[in-house]
C-alpha cells in the first residue's frame, strides 16, 4: 500500500479500529474511473470494524486525524483480495431460471443474485452462457484489482 498525504490537520481524534467516523471516500481503478464517489453527494458514516469496509481498506484509515485527506493505492492482497478459482462455477440452466424470471435474457457481465439454502442471498457475475449452463465469477467484482482510495475524514466519535 502506498499513500500521499494532500492535507491534514493535526488535531488529537484519530482513527481507531472501533472509531464511528463520518468521511468523504472514492474508489476507483488505477486506470482511471470512479466506483464510489461521496465527494460529489454527501458524506457516508462508518463504525470500524463492522464489516462495511474490506479489512485493508480500514488498515488505510488507522492513525488519520479529523480534517485529513489521503489518498492510498492498495494492492489486491489489500483491497478486496486476490481471485479464488473455487468460486468460478458452472451452473444449470435449471437452476439458473428457478432463481430468476423464466423470460429474462441474461448478457455476460450481468450481475445476478441468488439464493442460499439458508435463506440468504449471493451475486455472481455471468461469464458465459449456453444451451445447458451458465459459468458465474462469486467473487467480489474488484477482486484480483488494484484499487486507488482517497478519504477525507470529516469527523470521529
Amino acid at each position: 500500500m502506498t499513500d500521499t498525504n494532500t492535507t491534514g490537520d493535526t488535531g488529537n481524534l484519530v482513527v481507531t479500529a472501533t472509531s464511528y467516523l463520518t468521511l468523504n471516500y472514492r474508489i476507483g481503478l488505477p486506470e482511471g474511473g470512479d466506483l464510489i464517489n461521496t465527494f460529489e453527494d454527501k458524506p457516508a458514516t462508518l463504525m470500524m470494524g463492522s464489516g462495511q469496509f474490506s479489512p485493508g481498506l480500514e488498515q488505510a484509515l488507522l492513525g488519520m486525524c479529523v480534517g485529513e485527506r489521503k489518498t492510498f493505492t492498495l494492492e489486491p492482497e489489500s483491497a478486496y483480495g486476490i481471485k479464488n478459482p473455487e468460486l468460478i462455477r458452472r451452473i444449470s440452466l435449471k437452476t439458473l431460471r428457478e432463481n430468476s424470471s423464466p423470460d429474462e435474457d441474461y448478457l455476460p457481465g450481468d450481475m445476478i443474485e441468488f439464493n442460499a439454502p439458508n435463506g440468504a442471498t449471493y451475486s455472481g457475475t455471468l461469464i458465459s452462457i449456453d444451451e445447458e449452463s451458465a459459468l458465474f465469477d462469486f467473487n467480489h467484482p474488484l477482486s484480483g484489482k488494484s484499487i486507488q482510495l482517497e478519504a477525507q475524514i470529516i469527523g470521529i466519535l
